[in-house]
């Protein structure tokens, strides 16, 4: 099942324009599910059968919460992780992330929506397809509403979510950083998300430094030593005052700068990462070609003593990781 916010305007000529021009993105025009708008969708199931449904947000920005009406679904995957199988009413999942989950069709048969919404958006956008019982007609009423804008619960149901230590499968790293607790971490990096300008135009920055790509391919760069293509530790471990959540009159940090960053890394080092949010919206960081253990998130600034939150047993690996607004994520 794949959901996603959806905008009418086409990509390059409209909405990387506005970006181009020094404008900001506008809300999304719809969801969709599938592919199709709301109530177009159509999923068959018998009774008393079992499914088993992969959904997916593969949208560009936007929180999407999943339900079935009146159906509880069963929470087994994330991302490849088996995991503690939990029941919900309704699930969220945030840009770029997956999940499965199972439901049994065990109530009178009908028709009944699946319904999916945005959350903590100003607009909230509603989008529905249709799960129909075979033979059957009519529909059970509207689907139940939700509190869009409700942190605690959102945040809640993540801390939930865990690995299921007793299924069997493959462990994300067999050479022991499955019991991720007990390794010493040899490294702390903080990275705070900042939104400002540069050149009169809008960029989203990393400790103050907004990436740029650069005309050379960096591995190329890497391999045969080209100087000046990229900038090694540009990106520093932590976030300095201003740009951390102080921001001046207009909303932007003052200091973001365009820079071609990369940060280095140790071989084989184990690695604490902190995301820090202090802007009004949910980012999703995306980690390419890694699986990590989000061992920790809650409201407010990072500091040491947030540790001792953290779960150093059984936190689900991921490669997408929400960081909710005024939050932060964290993960080794």
């Amino acid at each position: 099942v794949l959901i996603g916010d959806w905008y009418n305007t086409t990509h390059k000529q409209a909405l990387q324009a506005m970006l181009d021009d020094g404008k900001l993105l506008p809300s999304p025009d719809a969801i969709l599910i599938n592919g199709k708008g709301p109530g177009r969708a159509n999923f068959t199931v018998e009774q008393g059968k079992t499914y088993r449904l992969r959904v997916s947000n593969v949208g560009l920005r936007s929180t999407l919460n999943f339900m079935i009406q009146d159906h509880n679904v069963t929470l087994v995957e994330v991302e490849g992780t088996h995991t503690v199988q939990n029941t919900y009413t309704s699930l969220d999942v945030h840009a770029g992330q997956s999940l499965s989950v199972l439901f049994t069709a065990d109530r009178p048969a009908g028709g009944y929506h699946i319904a999916v919404s945005s959350r903590f958006t100003n607009q909230t956008l509603n989008s529905t397809a249709v799960l129909r019982y075979a033979g059957s007609t009519g529909f059970s009423g509207p689907p139940r509403a939700l509190n869009q804008s409700d942190v605690d619960f959102s945040l809640n149901q993540a801390r939930s979510i865990r690995t299921n230590l007793t299924a069997s499968g493959p462990r994300p790293n067999p050479q022991g950083s499955y019991h991720y607790g007990s390794i010493n971490v040899s490294r702390t990096i903080r990275l705070a998300n900042s939104a400002g300008q540069v050149g009169g135009k809008p960029r989203y920055g990393v400790n103050g430094v907004s990436y740029v790509d650069a005309d050379t391919p960096l591995k190329l760069a890497d391999y045969y030593n080209i100087s000046g293509v990229y900038r090694m530790g540009a990106i520093p471990d932590a976030p300095a005052a201003s740009h951390s959540g102080t921001q001046n009159g207009t909303g932007a940090d003052a200091a973001l700068k365009n820079a071609t960053a990369v940060m280095d890394s140790d071989h084989r080092s184990f690695v604490e990462v902190v995301f820090e949010n202090s802007e009004d919206s949910l980012q999703s960081w995306h980690l390419d070609g890694y699986s990590v253990f989000v061992a920790g998130m809650d409201k407010g600034a990072w500091s040491e003593q947030s540790r001792k939150g953290y779960n150093l047993v059984d936190a689900v690996t991921r490669c997408t990781v929400q960081v909710r607004f005024s939050s932060f994520s964290c993960l080794t």
